[in-house]
């Protein structure tokens, strides 16, 4: 077992410690988001390692869904949270997650150029999952919501799983570490959720008004780019020429996914209530 499979396994062990503490304390709904985000990556990344294939398609639609159930869900169980604790500071708390994650996402691209014990894929997704999980364990922790916020905040993990899995197989690596981001979240949420934020409207709307734009920014950066150099395209093996018609036979549906993710977020709703 080399140091970064070694990494992951460790953090699968420290996910299931963290997990008997919050079954102790009966935080039974971010037991199951953090589970949830663990399956879905570890579960797709073996059948990303083994894919020897294009699935431009497929993976237009795992992003789509994902990312549509992501801004419906952050916009109706997140957004009036923070609005209706102080609608200013919730608003200024949404502007600032949004720049905050597109700063993060930016100046990640620095991983590229450093040294670290893990690939830089698996490096810049445990980052992300980390910072991820951190909020999600800070919502979970001070106001209650359903389980079905988080897992559509997490549904992402699967696509991205499968996609990273891809990338290091393609370049003759394993995809044990991938254990890594697929438990950071977890881990990283279960510790965050003990932070108790003070009772001021003001600071609770400037947290979760972050929160909002955090997941939103996030779920905005997974939306399906069928462009020329994007991801999307770098699956195709087809001609320049050609790739321009499939990108715009894909562009219908990565609108087609991201209606439906968020529809279906709404349908769940509509059952709920």
């Amino acid at each position: 077992m080399n140091r970064s499979t070694a990494i992951g396994a460790g953090s699968v062990v420290a996910l299931v410690a963290l997990s008997g503490y919050a079954a102790s304390v009966e935080a039974w709904n971010l037991l199951v988001v953090s589970w949830a985000a663990f399956g879905a990556m570890a579960l797709a990344a073996p059948l990303g390692a083994r894919s020897r294939t294009e699935h431009a398609e497929g993976l237009v639609w795992g992003y789509g869904l994902a990312s549509g159930a992501m801004v419906t869900s952050a916009a109706v169980f997140l957004v009036p949270q923070a609005l209706g604790h102080h609608p200013q500071f919730g608003g200024f708390g949404i502007a600032f997650g949004i720049l905050a994650g597109f700063a993060a996402h930016t100046v990640g691209h620095r991983f590229a150029h450093m040294e670290f014990p893990v690939d830089r894929t698996v490096t810049e997704l445990s980052a992300h999952a980390v910072s991820a999980g951190a909020i999600i364990g800070i919502v979970y922790g001070n106001i209650d919501v359903g389980v079905g916020l988080g897992l559509a905040i997490v549904s992402h993990k699967g696509p991205a799983g499968y996609a990273a899995a891809r990338r290091l197989s393609g370049q003759g690596k394993s995809v044990a570490p991938l254990l890594l981001p697929a438990a950071g979240l977890g881990i990283a949420a279960i510790v965050s959720s003990a932070v108790s934020l003070p009772a001021t409207d003001a600071f609770r709307g400037l947290v979760f008004g972050f929160a909002s734009g955090v997941f939103l920014h996030v779920a905005m950066d997974f939306l399906p780019r069928c462009e020329i150099g994007s991801e999307i395209h770098e699956l195709l093996s087809v001609e320049d020429g050609h790739a321009h018609a499939v990108l715009d036979r894909l562009r219908v549906h990565a609108a087609l996914s991201t209606a439906v993710g968020g529809l279906a977020v709404f349908a769940a709703w509509l059952a709920l209530n």
